[in-house]
């Protein structure tokens, strides 16, 4: 391929460009996967209640549009085709669509999909090369696997809430969905693991997904922490079990987080913000030391940082090589240069609104970056496109409108 002819390819190609996915999935950890899947290339045709569509069109205020802003976080880049899951006729061109599709999402509660006729086995069976991604609270097996699973009653299980909050405060939830996040973003590394596995095999395979399981990977250290210690793993806000000092501390005018993750950058911090006489200190030499004098260390370092602004001691630890951040509300994060300049904020075309302002995929591929196409789709916006292109006649696409099994 000749270097012209690679660079048009890549502008109008993705690197699953190709891929077909049938998504069954609502809410946020299917959509967030399917959406990733879609910034790569994939063809997603997001599957809607014909009535309603996606809970989360509803999950405002604020709305963009006649959908609300949750429901255009993570549908970008899809096709959506309202149709009516429990009529025959809708399980008919369902199934027709995965027959063709080199992926299938799902995110009902186990057994759902069977019994609608859309599980594993029933559409495996039809298509053998078929991707069957199913994300639910505690996956297909397991005393729980029937338990309705949210992403808090995950945080809660999982023991992430009880390391996240105030030393002496109560759990918290994280301030975003990490356990829904977490789960798509498993989803997605199962669905491109199992389509390399297929490449060799000719054969498809299950991806079975939890909100628990994910979160729970997630705890790494804490968890790794407690089977050497066999110690309950505690709380310490912003700070780090492991490392001192690596927290939150006040300044003048705000807060800023420093990470000293070694001991040669604790000899440069201490230096950098006059405290010689601990940076001399032998006992606080080595991160053991400064773990075992914690509570004593941290008001010293905490009463000098409020000598001076945020922004002063961010210009000052910087210029040292010490790393360190402001503490930004979300309008300061999304008004950075460093986010305009990796294209993390953009501007999407959208079919009612010209316009909808969202996040930039983090994925950057040097070959074949992700492509953000369009905005999400409207409820039913792709109905009649995406039956024309099965066969069906304008006659029969009426009839099905008319019957309430498909809507637009």
């Amino acid at each position: 391929m000749s270097t012209d002819t690679f660079g048009a390819w890549r502008e109008h190609a993705g690197a699953l460009a190709g891929m077909r996915v049938l998504d069954l999935t609502r809410i946020l950890s299917g959509p967030f996967a399917s959406m990733i899947l879609a910034d790569l290339g994939a063809d997603v045709i997001k599957i809607e209640d014909t009535r309603a569509g996606d809970d989360t069109r509803h999950w405002g205020p604020p709305f963009q549009g006649d959908d609300a802003a949750y429901f255009h976080a993570v549908n970008r880049n899809k096709r959506s085709l309202a149709l009516d899951l429990k009529s025959d006729a809708g399980q008919k061109i369902a199934l027709r669509l995965a027959d063709d599709a080199d992926v299938v999402l799902e995110n009902f509660r186990p057994g759902t999909a069977e019994r609608l006729g859309l599980g594993y086995p029933q559409l495996s069976s039809r298509n053998p090369r078929l991707i069957y991604g199913s994300v639910s609270g505690f996956g297909q097996t397991g005393p729980l696997s029937r338990r309705a699973g949210y992403d808090a009653i995950a945080q809660a299980m999982s023991g992430a809430m009880s390391v996240t909050g105030e030393r002496d405060g109560s759990p918290v939830r994280f301030g975003v969905a990490a356990a829904d996040l977490a789960a798509g973003m498993w989803l997605t590394i199962g669905v491109l693991s199992a389509l390399h596995a297929r490449d060799s095999t000719g054969c498809g395979q299950q991806v079975d997904i939890s909100l628990m399981d994910g979160e729970l990977a997630w705890m790494t250290y804490v968890a790794q922490n407690f089977f050497a210690t066999g110690d309950t793993p505690r709380r310490y806000g912003s700070a780090h079990p492991n490392i001192v000092p690596y927290q939150a501390f006040p300044t003048a005018d705000g807060e800023i987080m420093v990470a000293v993750g070694n001991d040669t950058l604790w000899q440069t911090f201490s230096g950098a913000v006059g405290l010689d006489d601990i940076g001399a200190d032998p006992t606080l030499a080595t991160n053991a030391g400064r773990l075992a004098s914690r509570d004593t260390l941290l008001p010293r370092i905490a009463d000098a940082l409020t000598a001076r602004t945020s922004a002063e001691w961010t210009q000052i630890l910087t210029g040292v090589g010490v790393p360190v951040g402001p503490i930004n509300t979300v309008p300061q994060a999304l008004a950075q240069p460093q986010v305009a300049a990796r294209d993390m904020v953009v501007d999407l075309p959208h079919t009612s609104e010209g316009s909808i302002r969202t996040l930039g995929s983090p994925v950057k591929l040097s070959a074949t970056p992700p492509q953000l196409r369009h905005g999400a789709p409207l409820h039913g916006e792709h109905t009649v496109e995406i039956l024309t292109s099965m066969g069906l006649s304008e006659h029969e696409i009426q009839s099905l409108i008319d019957q309430g099994e498909v809507s637009r």
